[in-house]
């Protein structure tokens, strides 16, 4: 199995630190979609990251696609998505706030950093962060919900945890200081604890 994309990338992240905690084996390319685009177009001609080849050579792309057949791979117990009813609807709740968070953020880092500051749309920037603030206030209500000592949908990593770990830290790299840890205490210790396993550490962001 093949993992190709930057670290940098949280949807690339998500997938790497899940297939760690699922014990799934694979080799990560580094291949970054700015710095070596035409390599990447020669694995995968839209050029989209994470893109995750199989074994026998089937393509998929989409983090959560990726992780949705890697959950199949694993023996119920051991998936990442709860089974639980009421469980799995709190892990969607969090994961999709969890990716928006992401999107703004990705969103934000490419106005600024790669259009050219005269060009910069100033409304679109504010309700940019706008939604970045907002998906980050319902992250801080649901995590700080959980149980002392528990991860967010109960005793055990799932991927609400990997996927809301993996943008707190991701939104704090790369916006630094837009989105204060100290009006995110919950969030700011689910990401010490989860950033503090081997399969984070084992991912480190680039």
């Amino acid at each position: 199995m093949q993992l190709i994309g930057m670290m940098d990338s949280p949807f690339v992240r998500r997938v790497a630190v899940s297939m760690a905690v699922l014990e799934i084996p694979f080799e990560h390319r580094p291949v970054s979609v700015f710095r070596q685009f035409d390599q990447f177009r020669e694995i995968n001609p839209t050029v989209k990251a994470p893109t995750f080849i199989d074994d026998d050579g089937t393509q998929l792309i989409e983090s959560t696609l990726i992780l949705d057949y890697l959950d199949q791979r694993v023996a119920p117990q051991a998936r990442l998505l709860p089974q639980e009813a009421a469980a799995r609807r709190r892990a969607l709740h969090l994961i999709g706030f969890g990716l928006a968070a992401c999107e703004k953020t990705v969103q934000i880092a490419y106005e600024q950093k790669l259009r050219p500051q005269e060009k910069q749309h100033a409304p679109w920037l504010e309700r940019l962060q706008v939604q970045l603030a907002a998906a980050y206030e319902t992250l801080e209500h649901g995590v700080a919900g959980a149980r002392a000592g528990d991860w967010l949908c109960g005793d055990r990593i799932t991927q609400a945890d990997i996927t809301v770990a993996v943008a707190w830290r991701f939104t704090q790299h790369i916006l630094p200081g837009v989105v204060e840890a100290s009006r995110h205490p919950a969030l700011a210790a689910l990401s010490e604890r989860a950033e503090a396993l081997p399969a984070f550490a084992g991912a480190p962001l680039e």
